[in-house]
Parts: structure tokens; sequence; C-alpha cells
């Protein structure tokens, strides 16, 4: 049975409050003992179908039509590849799943104030859900950011305060602000909740496929999204019988990439130059350990994009009508890369909306 616990000490979550580190030894919390049965399915909307599954207890569904993503099958030459439009969730991205889970424990437990550093899609995902459950909210935010995702948090009622320098600068200043204040931190990256959200991804696309795909792209940032699908995958190769889940392959961009680095036996390069794919951009990924040891060596791959190829990656997908930000459009070039083998079926976890970037001006 699904549940989450201190990957160092083994301690399972807290019953209250809502601890983004192990109280005991402060390690991450994890999901384990995660199960496929078609049988657990519930008559509920989205992914809330499997509740049951997902180890979340007996919280409030938080559903603004989370869940259910088109599969959309592309042919480009002799490469077949099927696009899970995760950009179709309520607030255009994959973060979805995870706030609705979060904001499902924050009702639960009586929370009424969480902070948050995003300049991104979790900070918009959180204060949408935040805003539609009657929950204060605070994103953190570098203080040059701008754009349709920052539009989108501001637009919601969210508190948005900008901190200068870096994005670190506004991890910290979210962590100092629960010093001041009753609040929780609902990192999209330490809490373990997104890990059995993102496994419904891979619940569905096998359901939607009638049997599992041959290989699977996804785009590694923190890595809760690529570890969730990963270990949604192995629940259903376990549950077939044969324990042979699809291959996974792993896509970071070459100016931030310390997975693909660690792979390859190399010195991380750090993140210092900016990249299209901010999604990603990520040095120090929180679930970087655990996707290294789930990965195999000999049948799984991580890649490295370059820069320049993914706006012209990102606008030929535009082209097949699948409309992309660019830290998808990396998934489509690992593809191209034929890194392995692309026979069978290929699906690309397509993580966000092309409506939250605003393309540069030449």
């Amino acid at each position: 049975m699904a549940k989450f616990v201190c990957v160092d000490c083994g301690l399972e979550y807290p019953k209250a409050g809502l601890p983004h580190l192990c109280p005991a030894c402060g390690g991450i919390f994890t999901l384990t003992g995660l199960m496929y049965d078609p049988d657990s399915r519930v008559n509920l909307p989205g992914m809330w179908k499997y509740r049951e599954l997902m180890g979340i207890d007996d919280n409030p569904d938080c559903y603004l039509g989370e869940g259910q993503t088109a599969l959309v099958e592309r042919n480009v030459g002799e490469i077949r590849f099927y696009a899970k439009l995760e950009g179709l969730n309520p607030s255009g991205s994959f973060k979805d799943r995870n706030s609705a889970i979060v904001t499902s424990y924050l009702r639960a437990r009586g929370i009424k104030s969480v902070v948050e550093d995003s300049s991104g899609n979790a900070g918009a995902s959180l204060a949408t859900y935040a805003a539609a459950f009657g929950i204060n909210s605070q994103i953190f935010i570098p203080n040059g950011t701008v754009g349709p995702k920052v539009n989108q948090i501001t637009a919601s009622g969210a508190k948005v305060t900008r901190i200068p320098g870096l994005r670190e600068e506004a991890h910290k200043a979210a962590l100092d602000e629960l010093k001041k204040r009753e609040a929780v931190y609902a990192s999209h990256a330490l809490l373990p909740f997104g890990l059995a959200a993102y496994a419904t991804i891979a619940f569905e696309i096998f359901e939607q496929l009638g049997k599992l795909p041959d290989t699977v792209y996804c785009p590694i940032g923190h890595g809760s999204l690529f570890l969730g699908v990963l270990l949604g995958f192995t629940a259903v190769a376990n549950y077939l019988g044969h324990g042979v889940r699809p291959r996974m392959v792993g896509v970071q961009p070459e100016r931030c990439a310390p997975l693909v680095n660690a792979w390859k036996g190399q010195a991380s390069t750090g993140c210092s130059l900016p990249s299209l794919a901010e999604g990603t951009m990520v040095a120090q990924p929180a679930r970087g350990m655990e996707i290294m040891n789930e990965l195999s060596r000999n049948y799984d791959q991580l890649v490295a994009i370059q820069e320049e190829q993914i706006d012209p990656t990102r606008l030929e997908l535009a082209r097949m009508g699948v409309y992309v930000e660019p830290t998808s459009a990396m998934v489509y070039a690992a593809l191209n890369k034929k890194v392995v083998p692309t026979e069978g079926i290929n699906v690309l976890i397509i993580s966000g909306n092309g409506l939250k970037f605003n393309p540069p001006i030449n």
C-alpha cells in the first residue's frame, strides 16, 4: 500500500502539519509501496479516480479539472510518438496534479496559509488551487521575473513578494518567512505528494494505450515528475506480472544538466547560463539520488539538449498541432537524437502549455 516515508530514517509522514523535511532526521519524504489495480479505481473525476492507490488517506478532493489529459498520436517520418498533454491541466502544467493533493492536505489539516518560492508553473499552480479552496498563499519570486506565469500568480490573488538576486534567494526568503508567522512551506520540490500525483500520469497512459509504451521521454528539474511517472509505470508492470516497465529517458538542458553529467561520470558544470527551458534549471535536483538509484544503466538514458535546439524544436512541435513551452520541447529533441531505439510506442510527457511562454522578439 502506498505511503510516504523519510528516505533516510523511514519515519512515516506525520499526521499533523505539513512538514517539508523529516522532523526526526531532516531527510526528505518519498513514496513507497505504490501499486496499480484497476479494480481500485473509484467513481471520481480526473486523477481522483485513483485516490485509493495514491496513499492520501481521506483528504477531501480538491478538483479543478486535473488529470485524464489527452494522449495525442503524431507521426514524423518513420518515428511514431504520443504526446501526453499535461499542459491541458487547469493552470496549464503538470504541477496541478501535485497542487490538488497538497491543497487536499491543507484543507484536511486546517492549514490556512502557505508560502512557496517559484516564478514559474509551481507558483502559478499553487496560487490557483489555494485561491479556489480558501487558502492564503504568498509566492516569493526573483525580482526580475516577468511573463504569463507571474501574471497567473498575481491574478489568483496570491501575495507576490519579489526578492533581489537569483532563484536561490527567493527560496531562502520563503524559509525566512516561516519564522515570522504561522504558515507552512508548500514546497513542490520537497513535499512527497507529487510523486503519487504524477504516478497517475503513467496509469492514464497505460489505460489510454491499452498497454505499456516502449519508451517514455520526460523532462527533469527537481525530478518529482520523472520519478513519479517511473514509479507509476513500475507499479503497472508489477500488476501485469512481468515487472518490465518502459524505458525511461530523462531530459535536461545542456546548460543545466547535473544528472546527465553524473550519468556520464562527469563533474557538474553548474547552471550559470540562462536557458529557455527554465523549468529544468535546477543545479541540485531534490529527487536526483532517488532517480539515479532507479535507473538501469543498460536500459534507461539521460540526455542533455543544446540550447540552440530548443526553440526550433518548440516551433516544429507547434506545426504538428502540439503547442508547448520550451521545457516540454526538449523531450521531442531527445526523441530526434535517437539515443535509444525509436521503434515501438514512444510517449513524450508534455509538461507545460505554450501559452505560458513569451517568445523572444527578434
